[in-house]
């Protein structure tokens, strides 16, 4: 996390799923999705609840690697396209944060229905549909990105 980043937002697995399952509620008054294309890694685990909730089992990926695990990289690097305009499809990634991503994989596939779980101001126009809108200056602290450990009581920090 940089220092761009004034709070955190931790999203638990529960949580994730919950708010993925809104998100498949959200999308199910619109058109007939043939497939799912997940934006990897953070669209893969909403994409398959999506997946799941409409009854979709055709289930594509566009692989960009935009991000490493503190902070943002350069260029994003294309590692897997999508073969389409995207046409009838639905594209899924847990965030639009900057609208970096979202910008690239929109020209890609303009014509499918773009769809987050999370969404900050800055990136939130590029996409069709989302569920929870979050603070530009907050990280969100993604279940896969996290683990329980041991921490002391708040007496014990003290002495």
């Amino acid at each position: 996390m940089n220092e761009q980043y004034k709070k955190t937002y931790p999203i638990s697995w529960e949580q994730l799923h919950r708010d993925s399952k809104a998100l498949a509620w959200r999308l199910l008054g619109h058109d007939y999705f043939k497939g799912i294309i997940a934006i990897t890694r953070g669209g893969m685990v909403p994409a398959a609840i999506i997946a799941r909730e409409l009854d979709i089992h055709l289930v594509d990926t566009i692989c960009i690697s935009s991000y490493d695990w503190k902070d943002k990289k350069g260029d994003a690097e294309m590692l897997k396209q999508f073969d389409g305009n995207g046409e009838g499809w639905l594209l899924i990634d847990d965030l639009v944060d900057t609208g970096r991503t979202a910008k690239i994989v929109r020209e890609m596939v303009p014509q499918a229905h773009f769809a987050t779980v999370y969404a900050k101001p800055a990136g939130r126009p590029l996409v069709d549909t989302y569920i929870t809108e979050v603070s530009q200056d907050t990280w969100i602290l993604f279940p896969w990105d996290t683990e329980s450990t041991f921490v002391t009581p708040i007496a014990g920090r003290e002495r």
